[in-house]
Order: structure tokens, then sequence, then C-alpha cells
């Protein structure tokens, strides 16, 4: 059963567009343990938002996970987990983290609750609820 993660990065360190140019990523350097947790449960086929994090405070991206995450080789220490990713489709419109508090469809959810998290669940709902906000098609993903 597929599963579906929010992952963030700074725009400024690797964006939306250089994972499109890229064509795909190892989504490397998450140093915290609930996030770290959420990394290891990654499968392939799972699909994640791409969240740009900072000024822009945005998803702005679909990615689908193409491996099982893995030891990141950059380090010494097993603990610290990679995955590959690929792009999936830009939004057609941005979705705010504003439009999301606004909303106030999803107050549990950990990208409100734990806003320094790098990784966070989604669930089908939120996926779904993002898509159409976006004014991307739900029924491809």
């Amino acid at each position: 059963m597929r599963a579906y993660w929010l992952l963030k990065t700074e725009p400024g360190e690797y964006s939306w567009e250089d994972l499109l140019q890229e064509k795909k990523t190892v989504w490397d350097g998450v140093r915290s343990p609930a996030a770290l947790k959420h990394l290891a449960r990654m499968r392939p086929g799972d699909l994640t938002f791409i969240y740009h994090s900072g000024r822009e405070r945005a998803i702005v991206g679909t990615a689908r996970v193409t491996g099982m995450p893995y030891p990141s080789p950059a380090e010494n220490d097993r603990r610290f987990l990679v995955v590959e990713l690929v792009p999936q489709e830009s939004l057609a419109q941005p979705v705010t983290l504003q439009q999301i508090k606004k909303s106030a469809l999803f107050p549990d959810w950990e990208l409100l609750r734990q806003p320094r998290l790098s990784v966070v669940p989604v669930s089908r709902e939120q996926w779904r609820a993002i898509l159409a906000w976006a004014g991307n098609k739900t029924d491809r993903h």
C-alpha cells in the first residue's frame, strides 16, 4: 500500500527546480530522530510532496520514492538514512502553509504541530486536498 510524505527543503540549498533539472536525487541531510524514523518507513512507489521552507513556505511539487532507505554513504553513522527520488509533477499553483493553516482541516498534522520536522507523513485525505487546492488532478496519484 502506497504511503504519502512531505519533504522539506530550503530552496536556496536544493529546490524543486533542481530536482526537475537533475531528474533524480538522493534525499539526504536528515538529522532529526523523528524525521529519520519517518524516512526509514518510506518504500519504493511512495509519493512525496516537496515543500520549500524559509520565506516561501509552500508545497511546490510531487516526487516518487524509487528505492528503499539506506545508510548515507557520506556519513560514518548508519543511523543517517537517505532515499532516492524522481520528480513527478509541479503543482499548478503552490499551496502555502498559510492556506493549510487557514483551512483548519488538518489541525493535528505534524506539518503544523511540529514545524521544524523535515519529513512528515501525509494522509491520503491530506494528499488529495492539497492536490485539489493546487489545481492538480488527484486521480493520477
